[in-house]
């Protein structure tokens, strides 16, 4: 069956969520697998010599669940009510997936936010367990920026950048109708995942070290 896979990633409080959620809204067929539902319990969780838990690195995720699920859906792609929005592509099973991007999805996006703003954001957060003082400044930023520079080195296919701080109308909105010209564009011949191509999940795993 022929499907279509978003990757969304991005900086933390970017509005990854919240994107994904207006996709899913709008776009028929369209299911959501986010990384919030497979982070480990806070027990199994590494912490560095600063005391700091490592929730920002691959290894916080049960990545054998996240990926038990990407599989169940490729199997059997399932489908949400939505719009007549896209006709001639209403058949296409599409999976928004948070966060890894890789090469074998049809489109990927990364949004961005600058430093302070981004801080600022997180500042606003309730976390469980909650932020101790200085965990943005020693993990959380310097884990995106090596994550980032990781994935512009690994990451082959093209990646479209968004602007965090637009708003959330126009960031959708730039999405939606990238999304839509794809899909009728590769209507009845999308570069889809098949049952040999997500065998490759297992090497991603290993390269991605995890874009949150």
């Amino acid at each position: 069956m022929k499907t279509f896979v978003i990757g969304i990633g991005g900086v933390t409080n970017g509005g990854k969520t919240t994107l994904a959620k207006n996709l899913q809204r709008r776009l028929p067929n369209c299911s959501v697998i986010s990384q919030d539902a497979f982070f480990k319990p806070e027990s199994e969780i590494d912490i560095d010599e600063n005391g700091f838990l490592q929730y920002d690195v691959l290894e916080a995720l049960n990545m054998e669940k996240m990926m038990s699920a990407i599989s169940c859906w490729m199997e059997n792609p399932g489908s949400s009510e939505g719009p007549a929005a896209l006709e001639s592509a209403q058949g296409v099973p599409i999976l928004i997936i948070e966060v890894p991007l890789d090469t074998i999805w049809n489109r990927s996006y990364f949004l961005t936010v600058p430093y302070e703003e981004c801080k600022r954001r997180r500042s606003t957060r309730v976390y469980e367990p909650p932020d101790p003082p200085g965990y943005f400044d020693g993990h959380v930023w310097p884990m995106y920026l090596k994550h980032r520079e990781e994935m512009n080195s690994s990451v082959t296919r093209d990646i479209v950048y968004l602007d965090g701080t637009r708003s959330e109308e126009d960031i959708f909105s730039q999405v939606y109708e990238d999304v839509k010209q794809e899909l009728e564009k590769q209507n009845g011949v999308c570069d889809n995942i098949t049952q040999m191509e997500y065998s490759k999940f297992p090497g991603w795993i290993r390269k991605l070290e995890g874009i949150f």
